[in-house]
């Protein structure tokens, strides 16, 4: 087990990683303390000896439906009435025990609540460990926008164990694989520990070492930038496409998107010439190696989604973070127009190679 401190100009938060974090940080964290769980379906069936054990004594347990759809303002106000009800003070802590859905919208509760109360992270995907659980992002989804409504709020503790990897099914770890091959591109250390392992990358002895590294490097960048006003940026590449396909596409996981979002960037950034061409195809490999990146019709109605994204400056313009090489991440801006042609133009070079 590994610590890992983050410090930030609105708090410092406290990372453990490693197998048996669960056990040992988890009631320490608790001790003395007024609780209240937010949990989904998924994670409250699996893990109901955990949640009677030591949170329901704690506290009251409030339990989600699992899944993207639960990003909402309706889902949102049932949790606050939820910790109302419960009679949660401010000294209280919000625990938000699951996946990247739960700990956006834990997360946001808790920021809202009596203008903030603490908060504590048990992460149970491979994605939410490596990345959502860690920096303080907290949001939900409105009017088809993904995290279009959020605030920056920092968990006091994040706890990330490997336990929770013996129940998770193949798309979970596909999915957290999307956000760690991101990773590899802003990372040369990354990049090379999955390019030395790009046949195991879904081994459980190899994703035990590599969420610390992956969550080191986002701690750096979010002690040096919390509010995304300048290197946090990077930690979206591959998401302004990515998120774009997810709204219009569906079907399959955040990270999956993810790393479909990447491919067709990389395409962008090789006709841009921002990135080399032998470094591009060894990413292209990597993310081959974990989904099949399909060549999509309607790319240009699925384009339109990425006017939204937050990283936008114009009415017109995208903005996106590319791989250029090894460590060295790129902020690429497009013209809406130019944006989707080049989309369609991968999509129609990728049709042709299957």
């Amino acid at each position: 087990m590994k610590k890992l401190d983050i410090k930030t100009p609105s708090c410092e938060s406290t990372v453990w990683c490693g197998e048996g974090a669960l056990a040992k940080v988890l009631p320490e964290a608790l001790e003395g303390r007024q609780i209240f769980t937010v949990t989904d379906s998924n994670v409250y069936e699996l893990y109901r000896e955990l949640v009677s054990r030591e949170l329901a004594p704690r506290g009251h347990v409030h339990v989600i439906p699992a899944g993207e759809r639960s990003k909402n303002y309706s889902c949102l106000m049932g949790i606050l009435k939820a910790m109302l009800a419960s009679g949660l003070r401010r000294g209280g802590t919000v625990v938000a025990l699951g996946g990247g859905v739960v700990g956006d919208i834990a997360g946001l509760a808790a920021s809202l609540y009596m203008r903030g109360v603490r908060l504590v992270q048990v992460p149970t995907t491979l994605l939410s460990q490596v990345d959502s659980s860690v920096g303080g992002k907290t949001a939900i989804d409105l009017c088809g926008v993904k995290n279009v409504v959020g605030t920056f709020y920092q968990p006091e503790t994040v706890i990330a164990d490997p336990v929770f990897f013996d129940t998770l099914p193949a798309r979970e770890i596909r999915c957290g694989l999307g956000e760690i091959i991101k990773y590899g591109a802003l990372d040369k250390d990354i990049y090379i520990k999955l390019i030395e392992n790009k046949n195991r990358l879904a081994r459980p002895e190899f994703l035990k070492g590599i969420v610390y590294d992956c969550i080191a490097h986002k701690a750096e960048v979010v002690a040096a930038d919390e509010r995304e006003g300048g290197i946090r940026k990077t930690l979206n590449l591959g998401h302004t496409t990515g998120h774009a396909f997810e709204l219009f596409y569906k079907r399959r996981s955040h990270g999956e998107f993810v790393l479909i979002g990447m491919y067709y960037e990389l395409y962008i950034a090789l006709r841009s010439g921002i990135c080399a061409p032998e470094y591009a195809q060894s990413l292209i490999s990597l993310i081959k190696s974990v989904v099949d990146v399909p060549a999509y019709e309607n790319v240009a109605e699925a384009c339109a989604g990425a006017v939204h994204d937050k990283k936008n400056v114009g009415s017109r313009e995208i903005v996106m973070v590319v791989p250029a090489a090894p460590g060295e991440p790129r902020e690429l801006r497009l013209d809406i127009g130019e944006y989707t042609r080049l989309l369609c133009e991968c999509a129609a070079e990728t049709e042709g190679k299957k």
